[in-house]
């Protein structure tokens, strides 16, 4: 079955990977408008004799390697890019105007895509399916859409990873139960009576009640919530008023709210409408909330997280996988993680010698290529470890 031939054949194929990496790079698709990845994700495939369902949830691509009758893994990749400016001075730089790979995924798609040509080359004793997703990026996402069409059937397991920048090259971080935060967003419009900044007596201001609403909201956080329950609450906007001598009719806000468990969630959200309603019922102003539910935490399965652990030492050394502290961003392989055991890590992907010292997100983000290898090779021993693990059972 699994023989180094597989391992090196990984090796043979890196150059491979940072081929495919780059042509994606250059050629990015944002979330929900992917069109031509999707289209050479599935040529790719065919070329290699697997099965292909294209356009499943919208623009998912899901590939199926046939093997025997031990039980059927999923791996998953995502590929949509992000609206910003690319501004890197890289001959692979984006061609697109306003788009870039700002996060990693045309690396995890370029990994698969090897990954997937290596396991053509073998028995298998399973099936592995291949998720190619879109729109990661941007809730309410490909994942739960692709589910919803079929993907995780008669899927047993699932694994995933991410390129990860804050690690260092030749690192991998990984732990189980709940690794990324449930990432919810909201609206607020504060609604008072405007008019002229001399005769405040005859208003009611909306930017200084939205103000106090602001600060009100902060303390949900440092005196509603247990301090042992991590959870943030953050306003990204702002916007009132429209001149200097007139008092605010409007106000709007916005913001994002994190946490890891559905119970701090539900009281965050209690306690946002309660604060909200008492501080402006006692302005004599009027509020619209609308908050809106993303993904829901990554949630990873212990058996499987001990298995990626056990591989990854294998890989890369015992003293390179690190117990990752629990991460605030969000991702929907949460979703995959509720149907199926499975776990998703983090490779490291950070090299200051190649320019990868930006954060994700960035306008100059980039990786050490070479965290792809790592990944796949990873991926690769954790199907072997699944199938392995099941036959000393029968």
């Amino acid at each position: 079955m699994f023989t180094t031939h597989l391992e090196s054949r990984l090796t043979e194929l890196y150059s491979e990977m940072v081929s495919l990496r780059r042509h994606f790079h250059q050629y990015p698709e944002v979330s929900f408008q992917e069109v031509e990845t999707p289209k050479m994700i599935a040529r790719y495939l065919r070329e290699l004799g697997i099965e292909v369902r294209e356009k499943v949830g919208g623009n998912g691509v899901v590939g199926r390697i046939r093997g025997g009758d031990g039980p059927t893994i999923a791996l998953r990749a995502d590929f949509d890019a992000l609206p910003i400016q690319d501004v890197k001075d890289v001959p692979y730089r984006s061609k697109v105007n306003g788009v870039m790979h700002a996060c990693g995924h045309d690396g995890h798609t370029a990994m698969l895509l090897v990954l997937a040509k290596v396991l053509t080359e073998t028995d298998l004793p399973g099936d592995v399916v291949l998720i190619h997703q879109f729109a990661e990026e941007l809730a309410p996402g490909g994942a739960k859409p692709m589910i919803e069409d079929g993907c995780l059937d008669g899927v047993d397991y699932v694994f995933g990873a991410h390129l990860w920048t804050p690690l260092p090259f030749g690192t991998v971080g990984v732990k189980h139960g709940p690794i990324m935060a449930a990432s919810d967003r909201f609206e607020l419009i504060i609604r008072g009576k405007g008019g002229h900044g001399a005769i405040p007596q005859h208003t009611v201001d909306a930017l200084m009640v939205a103000v106090n609403v602001a600060g009100q909201l902060q303390q949900i956080i440092s005196r509603r919530t247990d301090p042992l329950e991590p959870a943030v609450l953050t306003i990204g906007t702002f916007s009132s008023g429209q001149a200097f001598n007139v008092i605010a009719e409007e106000a709007r806000l916005s913001g994002t709210v994190r946490t890891f468990t559905t119970h701090t969630q539900e009281r965050i959200i209690k306690e946002m409408e309660r604060v909200i309603a008492a501080t402006c019922d006692a302005s004599d102003a009027t509020y619209e909330l609308e908050y809106i539910r993303g993904y829901p935490a990554v949630v990873n399965h212990p058996t499987e997280t001990e298995l990626i652990r056990r591989v990854a030492s294998n890989v890369i050394g015992a003293d390179g996988v690190v117990d990752l502290a629990p991460l605030m961003v969000g991702e929907d392989f949460a979703y995959y993680l509720q149907h199926v055991p499975g776990c998703f890590f983090f490779t490291g992907a950070g090299n200051p010698e190649c320019a990868a010292v930006f954060p994700h997100h960035h306008p100059r983000f980039d990786i050490d290529e070479r965290s792809m290898l790592h990944t796949a090779q990873i991926l690769l021993g954790a199907l072997r470890s699944t199938w392995t693990a099941h036959e000393k059972e029968d």
